[in-house]
């Protein structure tokens, strides 16, 4: 078990981590299945302490959140409930408040959230995983008005608002307390014209600031992308692929995702455009320039 014990795992998890490991074992798992396991699990925990969330609270459809979250963050492993039925079925063995995948009925703010999350994909149109990420972070400030099984949004005020940010800004990461802001903005907006909450106290979350450190990544200038584009052995399939990548890259000024989630279908040979997808359901269409085309079918026709 020496690769799972190097593993670190932080969070509301971390004090499970030991034992889990001993029961994989026991369970006869090799030693770099049990490491993937226990990997899934650190992560699972950093999402839980985003989320503000204990390990009380991970029902089965906050596990199914999580994978969604973890599937747009561009895992391509363990993305489905069987991959943590290990976890989850040693933490009902210890009766750590993990309910089965058939969780109790939903709560009032989780009521609330599922509506809200379903706005979120329905009305503005967000990714399956973005829409996931906004209702975990908005989670904590509806748990913070809770009282009993009631859900207290008639008395919130701005100052509530206010003071919820603070706390954020103080406990979590920089980025992380500015993804919260805006998730917060969004969740009060929908409250506002849910007629759930009487004022428009999105314009009380405060903006967060960003570090004097964090810079605008700039743009490679030509002889770097000149370089960049030598260094590809385009006698090889994947120094042509390559070549194909930081050719669309430099000439369209895409994202890596976008380049990432093209397919054969996005090339519109005889208009001379190509498609490209970017977040929900929006497409744009761009042409082709005359190099980037030339790279693109060096790689798809490679000349015999």
């Amino acid at each position: 078990m020496d690769r799972a014990s190097r593993v670190n795992v932080t969070g509301p998890l971390g004090p499970y981590a030991a034992g889990f490991a001993a029961e994989l074992q026991r369970l006869g798992y090799t030693p770099l299945s049990a490491a993937l396991q226990l990997r899934l699990a650190a992560h699972l925990s950093r999402w839980l302490a985003d989320a503000g969330l204990a390990v009380t609270a991970l029902t089965g459809q906050a596990a199914a959140e999580f994978l969604i979250a973890r599937r747009a963050a561009g895992y391509t492993q363990h993305l489905h409930l069987q991959s943590l039925e290990p976890l989850l079925g040693y933490l009902r063995g210890l009766d750590a408040g993990t309910p089965a995948p058939a969780a109790a009925p939903l709560t009032p703010a989780g009521d609330l959230l599922a509506g809200y999350q379903r706005h979120l994909a329905g009305e503005r149109g967000l990714a399956a995983g973005t829409s996931a990420y906004y209702v975990s972070l908005a989670r904590p400030f509806l748990a913070g008005r809770l009282t009993g099984d009631d859900l207290d949004l008639e008395h919130l005020t701005a100052g509530d608002v206010t003071a919820f940010m603070v706390s954020i800004a103080r406990t979590r990461s920089a980025s992380t307390a500015r993804h919260s802001a805006t998730a917060l903005r969004s969740l009060l907006r929908y409250l506002h014209v849910s007629g759930l909450i009487t004022g428009p106290l999105a314009q009380a979350v405060p903006a967060v600031a960003r570090r004097d450190s964090a810079r605008p990544a700039r743009a490679a200038g030509a002889g770097t992308v000149a370089a960049m584009l030598a260094g590809c052995d385009r006698g090889t399939a994947g120094g042509r692929r390559d070549f194909a990548i930081i050719t669309i890259l430099a000439r369209l000024g895409l994202r890596a995702g976008e380049v990432a989630g093209l397919r054969l279908e996005d090339l519109d040979w005889h208009a001379g455009e190509i498609v490209i997808r970017g977040k929900g359901s929006t497409c744009d269409r761009l042409p082709i320039p005359p190099d980037a085309g030339e790279a693109i079918t060096g790689y798809l026709l490679p000349a015999a």
